[in-house]
């Protein structure tokens, strides 16, 4: 199987429009035999952002991983990626150029949900297949569900049950949210004040403010500690997460509130370090101590992120890839490239499995079902090494996970 090297890089002067991608020729020389068929997956997120640790190379690196695992099974498989910046425009601008030119037959990842959700649109218009992994945003499965589109790792209402519903049971009645001001953010703070509501908890406030382009939080910080309330829920991802836990730090209020990080990840709880992080909770789908496979999973891809282990957004691109693989395969080829909606179809019909995430399904909704974990910073004393981060605290099943199909008025759900 060939794997392409080559990477779509962002440029122009309005941020980025990605180099058109030469499509091979599908037959031989004159006389000779026919060229295998190339499937061509685009890689899409943040690459230089306050997202590009949560994302980023490393995704690109797991859906190469899915490429390298799938094998050779008759057609060849090429990767390229380019630079969104957490722009919807940019990302739909790279999209099309991708499908028109480029010979793009889906994309992968997308964080940032006003991304997602424009991404997703063109993938239907186009008929190609969007696999998402890095946006958050439960429309995706609800209103503006898609027969293109598979929503893999995660959703807000899956952090906001698992780790908001753990806040609560713990006492954390009383809620004050930090929010960035974009979908996710709005969304992931409704998502938990349902949960919080539902306890017959609070909410004593909140502040939203303007995303990327807030790095100081100490008003919005202090504001939230004269709330009184127990927690202070951030709804938000990447730098600012880790800029809001250590400012919070900085001004005492971990003496008086709980934080829930309700995005959250081992790579930031190392970034962090435990002696910051201890005691934080969060939720993840994967992790790589969590059995033998994700062990072995981790193993493979290594040597190639040496210095960024996957999380879960990152290894939902390999689950995702490699799955989309497997269908493109019981398809054919010249179906898969002819119909996106064909393959997603063929995806939902066919049982997920792979080291990641193990056995799962995907419903009618495009949404990938599998269980939610909720882990623990480790204390200092108890790492036994860089990475070793978290200690499984609860269990989420799959089918209890995720939002019920029966309440996101996904029209592909009859």
């Amino acid at each position: 199987m060939t794997v392409s090297r080559r990477t779509l890089l962002a440029a122009g002067a309005a941020g980025a429009l990605a180099t058109p991608l030469r499509a091979r020729a599908q037959g031989g020389p004159a006389g000779g035999p026919a060229a295998a068929p190339t499937i061509r997956l685009g890689v899409l997120n943040d690459q230089s952002g306050p997202y590009r640790d949560d994302t980023g190379p490393t995704s690109v690196a797991c859906v190469r991983q899915a490429v390298q695992d799938f094998g050779s099974r008759g057609f060849n498989v090429e990767v390229v990626s380019a630079d969104h910046q957490n722009k919807p425009d940019i990302g739909a601008a790279i999209v099309r150029e991708w499908f028109d030119r480029g010979g793009v037959d889906a994309v992968c990842d997308v964080p940032t949900s006003s991304v997602a959700l424009a991404v997703n649109t063109i993938c239907r218009e186009k008929n190609k297949v969007m696999l998402n992994s890095g946006a958050a945003s439960t429309d995706l499965t609800g209103a503006q569900c898609s027969p293109n589109t598979v929503h893999w790792t995660y959703d807000t209402y899956m952090l906001a049950r698992s780790t908001g519903g753990a806040m609560v049971r713990q006492g954390g009645d009383s809620w004050y949210f930090l929010t960035a001001n974009y979908v996710f953010g709005q969304q992931l703070q409704r998502d938990t004040t349902r949960f919080v509501e539902q306890a017959n908890g609070r909410v004593a406030g909140s502040a939203q403010y303007p995303f990327p382009e807030t790095t100081d939080f100490s008003a919005m910080l202090l504001r939230a500690k004269a709330s009184g309330a127990k927690v202070l829920g951030l709804c938000n991802s990447g730098d600012d997460t880790l800029n809001c836990i250590k400012q919070a730090r900085e001004f005492g209020l971990l003496r008086s509130m709980k934080v829930a990080a309700l995005l959250c990840y081992n790579s930031n709880i190392r970034s962090m370090g435990l002696d910051v992080a201890q005691g934080l909770l969060l939720t993840e789908s994967y992790y790589w101590d969590l059995n033998d496979r994700t062990r072995a999973f981790n193993e493979r891809i290594r040597s190639k992120t040496p210095d960024h282990w996957p999380q879960m957004t990152q290894a939902g691109n390999y689950g995702a890839a490699l799955h989309y693989l497997k269908a493109v395969a019981d398809l054919g080829p010249a179906a898969a490239k002819a119909s996106g909606r064909a393959v997603v179809e063929r995806m939902k019909a066919m049982p997920t499995d792979d080291d990641c995430f193990g056995q799962g399904r995907i419903r009618a909704d495009g949404r990938k079902i599998h269980p939610s974990y909720l882990f623990e910073a480790k204390k200092p004393s108890e790492s036994r090494g860089p990475w070793d981060c978290l200690k499984l605290v609860a269990t989420t099943p799959a089918e209890e996970a995720f939002r019920p199909e029966s309440e996101g008025g996904c029209p592909l759900v009859r």
